[in-house]
Parts: structure tokens; C-alpha cells; sequence
């Protein structure tokens, strides 16, 4: 990993009313498959679409990846960089179907794991692929699955030890990037940040892509190298955290790897907003 940086700095939440979530809930109390639906097109509306919902185009990327075994190598990076900071809980923002959900319950030194997605269906694909609903109790007590964006303050994403943003960053529209940064990094704000997105300067090397494809439909973008440094670098100094970076899969003497990593631990002390 290269050498951590160190900066500060942050600010409020702007585009909508900070507390929507939970003004949308109380009105739909008793109406709870109304408010999810209204939740989903909301965040729709604001330019963030998990990538489980368009299952086309994740085979796509999966059967792209799959050479390289990159998936797995992904999840095992994240599992051991969370364990390198002896971490007890995880919340993994954007979980989508529950990929790393899976690896996290392997490891028992997590004591507390929530997935967070927008989208409810693809939190139901999450619990029946986690198989929830047949784990032993003391398994079920660890995990849990909860819909919210990651555009809005949410109170239920505070106090955990550690936060993943699993190939999520790239799924958000460029313009909204800094309403996920606050909710994230200045409200949330977990000691241990783990975010992953793909290097587009690898694409050339995936058979059968065009040039300037993207390797999801529903990416909104895809970073070189040092423009995720860049906005991982401007992230960490307005915000107080230290930020190191890591390639993940097979690296391209010239072109790097296919996925890069970046981790951001807080800095001691106070915010410094």
C-alpha cells in the first residue's frame, strides 16, 4: 500500500430534506410496501440505481470478471482489511445481494454485520441467498438486512466500527457523489472506510470490450487511477481520515489492477469539519 495523507475538512447535506426517509416512513406507517416503493423511486430519481438491479447487465460483468476470479479475490481483500483493524462491527452500504455479506458471516470475529440497499427486492435476494431463515440463532442474531439510501443522513448508519462501499461508488450519478461523501464520511462516520471500484485503465485488457465501455450498463463512471486517488485524497482531507490505497486481482505493469481499493481510517480526535 502507498504511503497514508492525511486532511480535513467537511460540510452539510445538500438536494432535499435531510430527514425524507424518516418523514416518508412515519406518513406510510401502516402502508410499509407503499413507503419502500416510494423510498426506490426516490433514490431513483436522484441518479443512484444498485447494481443489483439490473440483473443483466451483473452477468454481464460477472462472466467479464470471471477469469480472473476477481469477485473473489475482491471480497477476500475487504474481509482482510477489515480484520487487519480488528473491527467487531461492519455495515456494508449498497450490499445488493449479499456477496460480502456471506464472507463477513464466515468470520467470527464479527460480531454485528447490516447490509444496507435501496432497493427491497434485492434485499429479499439477499436474505434468501444468505438463507437467513435457516440459520441458527446465535448466526441470525449477527446480521441484519435494512433499506435506505445512501444520499440522505440516516441516524441507523452511526456507531459502527467499520463501513464498505463494495463497487457501489460508480453506480451514482457524478453530481450526487457529495451527498453520499457527507452521509458517509461526516455523519456516519465509522473509523474504518473500505471503498472499491474498477480501474477503467484495465478495460482494454477484458476480450470483446469497446473502447470507452464501461464493464456495467448502469455505471455512471469508471476511474483511472489517479482520479480515484484524487477524490480519495480530497475525501480524506476534508473529512479527517487517512487514506491508503490497494490494487486488487492481477496487476498490468502498465495498466494497474483490475479493481483498486481504498482505505480510510479516522483521524484521532474530533471531527474537523
Amino acid at each position: 500500500m502507498s504511503t497514508p495523507w492525511t486532511w480535513c475538512g467537511a460540510f452539510g447535506v445538500q438536494g432535499g430534506h435531510p430527514e425524507r426517509e424518516l418523514i416518508t416512513k412515519r406518513y406510510l406507517k401502516f402502508q410499509r410496501g407503499l413507503a419502500r416503493i416510494a423510498l426506490e423511486r426516490m433514490a431513483e430519481a436522484e441518479g443512484f440505481q444498485p447494481e443489483a438491479h439490473d440483473e443483466a447487465a451483473d452477468a454481464d460483468e460477472q462472466a467479464l470478471e470471471q477469469t480472473l476470479s476477481l469477485n473473489e479475490q475482491r471480497m477476500r481483500a475487504v474481509v482482510d482489511t477489515l480484520k487487519a483493524h480488528r473491527v467487531s462491527s461492519v455495515i456494508d452500504l449498497g450490499c445488493g445481494e449479499g456477496r460480502l455479506l456471506r464472507y463477513l458471516l464466515k468470520e467470527k470475529g464479527f460480531s454485528e454485520i447490516v447490509g444496507l440497499d435501496v432497493s427491497a427486492r434485492t434485499l429479499e435476494m439477499a436474505e434468501a441467498r444468505l438463507k437467513l431463515d435457516r440459520l441458527p440463532e446465535r448466526q441470525r442474531q449477527r446480521i441484519k438486512l435494512i433499506q435506505g439510501s445512501l444520499t440522505y443522513r440516516d441516524n441507523r448508519l452511526s456507531g459502527f466500527d467499520a463501513a464498505t462501499l463494495v463497487e457501489v461508488i460508480e453506480h451514482i450519478d457524478m453530481d450526487r457523489l457529495d451527498a453520499l461523501e457527507r452521509v458517509v464520511f461526516q455523519f456516519a462516520r465509522p473509523g474504518v472506510i473500505v471503498v472499491t471500484t474498477p480501474n477503467r485503465e484495465f478495460n482494454v485488457r477484458f476480450e470483446g470490450m469497446a473502447p470507452g465501455q464501461l464493464r456495467h450498463g448502469d455505471h455512471r463512471f469508471e476511474w483511472a487511477r489517479q482520479e480515484f486517488q484524487s477524490w480519495a485524497k480530497d475525501v480524506a482531507e476534508r473529512f479527517g481520515y487517512e487514506v491508503s490505497f490497494a490494487p486488487i486481482g492481477d496487476e498490468d505493469p502498465a495498466l494497474g489492477a483490475p479493481t483498486q481499493m481504498a482505505e480510510f481510517k479516522r483521524c484521532p480526535g474530533p471531527a474537523r469539519l
